[in-house]
């Protein structure tokens, strides 16, 4: 894979974003990935978080501590030196997550593809999914390889409230809501399982790299 120069730009006066590539693709991913687990590990001083993105990561610091001259020279470096680094990642965890089929978007999502319900429910649920990365809201993940027969591109009316549980899908992807929160994905399904506690060690039940089953119930 041809690396793109990375570049750096101020994100308000306490992060960067260290941009790897313009066009998305899952080494681009792994790039990014690989970079935010060697800054992590080289803990270095004035840095408060890390957050991949699918073509960037974002880097919060302390601006009391360091310039943004600085700090972003230094993180340039290091997501240079990751190409290079022999940290594998964390072992990846298997989720299976049972859900109930019957989402208020069930029967649209089958006319749109063309497709019954029962197949629907099929596709979706025989699937393995990959954690590409949490965003949007705590804890909720996007999760890839969604059948292509299933791919629709989003709702051109989002609404104003989506319940936490409810599973959706969204252009080539899939997710589940993990709190109350506006949303523009078709829902098909609901789950009873808790996506994000603050009061768990981690939070958010999925992290990047886990794979995801869903398992229909009735």
């Amino acid at each position: 894979m041809t690396h793109t120069r990375l570049r750096a730009h101020p994100l308000g006066d306490t992060a960067v974003t260290i941009t790897f590539g313009a066009d998305r693709s899952a080494g681009l991913l792994q790039r990014v990935h690989s970079a935010a687990r060697s800054l992590k590990a080289a803990n270095i001083p004035q840095v408060e978080d890390i957050v991949p993105a699918y073509l960037a990561l974002t880097v919060f610091y302390d601006p009391l501590g360091t310039s943004y001259e600085e700090i972003s020279k230094t993180l340039l470096d290091a997501c240079d030196r990751a190409k290079h680094s022999t940290l594998k990642p964390a072992p990846s965890r298997e989720h299976r997550i049972p859900v109930k089929y019957d989402g208020v978007d069930l029967e649209t999502v089958a006319a749109s593809t063309g497709l019954s319900v029962e197949e629907v429910v099929t596709r979706h649920s025989r699937g393995t999914y990959t954690v590409d990365l949490l965003g949007f809201v705590p804890g909720f993940a996007y999760l890839s390889e969604l059948d292509t027969a299933l791919h629709l591109p989003r709702r051109a009316q989002p609404r104003p409230r989506v319940a936490a549980g409810s599973v959706a899908i969204a252009a080539a992807q899939t997710g589940v809501y993990p709190l109350d929160t506006p949303g523009g994905w078709h829902i098909i399904g609901r789950t009873q399982t808790v996506m994000f506690d603050p009061t768990r060690d981690a939070p958010a039940l999925l992290a990047a790299g886990d794979t995801v089953r869903f398992e229909r119930v009735i």
